[in-house]
């Protein structure tokens, strides 16, 4: 029997900001859908050249009443990234806050605009540690 991935949902509240949360990452729209009869929006990112393992955006034009507030439940996204500690400064920079710095050069955390957790990892090696990552305190929870 054969399985495929085939792409990871998280319920959004606030569908711009969130898109505009994933282009920082440098996820780029691939597909959306807008059904009007089920009055929800799923809007398909993915880094480019990767369109096999998109993360689907799903918006609800009516709101989410009933839903956990705390995306918690399902874990995180993780993404391989070229240079992890100019990727943080690109989303500190944007106003994004970075939950677990990358103080050791291969690990940070952070969230989306929907409390979705986002772990990053450098690509490759290590990079050695750096300021102000290295003595930079985890802020919240990730």
């Amino acid at each position: 029997m054969k399985i495929r991935y085939l792409h990871t949902m998280v319920r959004v509240l606030d569908l711009e900001s969130t898109m505009a949360f994933f282009r920082l990452l440098g996820l780029e729209e691939i597909r959306r859908i807008d059904n009007e009869k089920g009055r929800f929006t799923l809007v398909f990112m993915a880094p480019p050249g990767q369109h096999e393992c998109p993360v689907e955006l799903t918006w609800n034009w009516d709101g989410d009443d009933g839903l956990p507030s705390d995306s918690r439940h399902f874990g995180h996204l993780a993404y391989r990234v070229e240079n992890i500690y100019e990727m943080c400064q690109k989303l500190m920079d944007a106003g994004v806050t970075i939950n677990r710095p990358p103080r050791d050069g291969h690990m940070a955390f952070v969230r989306s605009p929907d409390n979705v957790s986002i772990e990053l990892l450098q690509e490759g090696e290590h990079l050695p540690p750096q300021e102000p990552w290295a003595s930079m305190e985890n802020t919240g929870h990730w």
